[in-house]
């Protein structure tokens, strides 16, 4: 029996950068009665805050079996003495920041990339992570469906994201560059990905491959979830929020 299951959170907990849907509150709060839970994504934690926490009712009990793992694992967050706590984060420093965006901006300008019309900041420090959104930051916090429905057009066969990946790589081979979710470039220290977060959610508790079951959106080779299934983790693709939503109330309902 499996005794954590990991998930994604963008396109398989909710909506790209939208709140948790209710339904999907209630079933977390439940396998909180059964599981240990990890959500772990590119995103940083503020971004797990709005688009989890604020939508999840559950007891200050269970919240302890959540683990919440922004930017792919490179930061830690549980709960504590009635707060969420940063364990641990693996920051960049100052100079690599500088050079990180500097190498962004000139891959998005070299190639076109750089779109007229944003929502917010397009290239945003998370401190352990450096990520390019080609939208803006808070497209969908503005527009709504609208703003999903554009971000899923903007690169639909990521051609756009790999050419953009593939040039700044070569401007900082020190550095990890990854497609990240629809419209955006994640980067990061070498060798840091969702199996390396994986990997340091084992070792805190004590656990192997094989307690584990995650759950993403991105599986197939290239996506941002991939590295999980590579690494040896059982892996389940779902295509949206409410296909995880259906394989979670059959967990639920054998596990009665």
């Amino acid at each position: 029996m499996k005794k954590v299951l990991a998930f994604d959170l963008d396109g398989t907990l909710a909506p790209s950068k939208s709140t948790l849907p209710p339904r999907m509150g209630v079933l977390i709060d439940q396998l909180l009665d059964r599981y240990e839970v990890c959500v772990i994504s590119g995103g940083k934690f503020g971004q797990f805050e709005t688009q989890l926490l604020d939508g999840l009712k559950t007891t200050s009990a269970k919240l302890q079996r959540l683990h919440l793992m922004p930017t792919c694992g490179t930061q830690y967050y549980r709960f504590e003495n009635s707060t969420w706590n940063q364990v641990y984060a693996e920051n960049f420093t100052e100079d690599e920041k500088v050079k990180i965006i500097a190498a962004l901006s000139e891959g998005i300008d070299s190639l076109g990339y750089r779109e007229s019309k944003v929502y917010g900041e397009i290239i945003e420090d998370r401190g352990s992570q450096i990520t390019f959104s080609a939208l803006g930051q808070d497209i969908v916090a503005e527009l709504g469906d609208e703003g999903v429905r554009l971000k899923e057009e903007w690169d639909p066969d990521t051609s756009k994201k790999n050419a953009i990946r593939d040039y700044v790589a070569n401007l900082i081979p020190e550095f990890e560059v990854r497609v990240g979710g629809g419209t955006s470039i994640d980067i990061t220290k070498p060798g840091i990905d969702k199996a390396y977060g994986m990997q340091k959610l084992m070792d805190i508790l004590d656990i192997t491959k094989d307690d584990i079951l995650f759950y993403g959106d991105r599986l197939s080779e290239g996506g941002n979830d991939y590295p999980v299934k590579e690494f040896g983790i059982e892996s389940i693709e779902v295509a949206h929020w409410e296909d995880t939503a259906t394989r979670l109330e059959a967990i639920l309902a054998t596990s009665n």
